[in-house]
């Protein structure tokens, strides 16, 4: 099977993860970085996957650092220790995860799902306190009952209870 090259974003990704686990520190955005990662602020998810398993996954919804790299640094180490579905990641196993990375455009607010499409749009739920995230385009989610109802589970939010709902868009990187 042949190795597709890795995008820079998920490059930098698994640079984070490598230098985190073998140094116990996060990594300095590099001097090289793509206008795009250093000019822009975004929110981010890092999916970390093993085989076709799930492995981590952490993200902000909207940016929280200076720039688009950071936070990608940031969320890629997250992703790796401190998911509290998974074990932290070993640094023998980083070369073994398929990442992924999603900049997420700024959310918003929906007056239906009529306006949602589960290929498309990642959503955010929310009741109260209450907030749930689903990405778009993930293999099974075919549907918007399902992507918003997967949401809902993830916020602890109960099937009937009424949420306000927020679409957005991602660019993803392998």
């Amino acid at each position: 099977m042949e190795q597709r090259k890795e995008s820079y974003p998920v490059q930098l990704a698994r640079k984070s993860i490598n230098y985190y686990l073998a140094n116990k520190k996060k990594l300095i955005p590099p001097d090289d970085l793509p206008g795009e990662l250093i000019e822009n602020r975004a929110g981010v998810f890092v999916s970390l996957h093993k085989g076709d398993r799930l492995r981590g996954c952490i993200g902000t919804p909207l940016a929280t650092k200076r720039n688009a790299a950071e936070e990608i640094i940031e969320n890629a180490v997250s992703a790796a220790i401190h998911d509290p579905r998974f074990s932290p990641v070993t640094l023998d196993e980083v070369s073994q995860l398929s990442i992924s990375v999603d900049l997420l455009s700024v959310p918003e607010k929906v007056k239906d799902t009529s306006q949602l499409n589960p290929k498309k749009y990642g959503v955010i739920v929310s009741s109260g306190f209450k907030r749930g995230l689903l990405l778009p385009d993930l293999e099974g989610v075919d549907t918007v009952e399902k992507q918003v109802d997967i949401a809902k589970q993830k916020a602890g939010i109960f099937s009937e209870e009424t949420v306000e709902i927020e679409r957005f868009e991602v660019k993803r990187y392998f």
